[in-house]
């Protein structure tokens, strides 16, 4: 499934809108302790985020598999 959008959250959590109209929530809090996510824990660096091939990037090439993105997120309700 396509990603096409990413949008980052104070509390480090990304609203992922993918092509089917599927939104979904993924949680980076438990990768920003580890390699080499530990580079995104800044807010400001984490705001950066960019849709890129079908999965997300920060500055310095810093990304996450799709899968990962898609198994370990949880839909939600589209907000009106």
């Amino acid at each position: 499934m396509k990603l096409i959008s990413a949008k980052p959250t104070s509390d480090f959590q990304l609203e992922l809108m993918y092509e089917n109209g599927e939104l979904r929530e993924f949680d980076m809090r438990p990768f920003l302790t580890s390699k080499p996510w530990n580079k995104v824990s800044n807010l400001v660096v984490f705001m950066q985020v960019k849709v890129f091939y079908n999965t997300i990037v920060w500055p310095g090439g810093i990304d996450i598999a799709p899968e990962t993105l898609f198994l370990d997120s949880k839909p939600i309700a589209i907000k009106d």
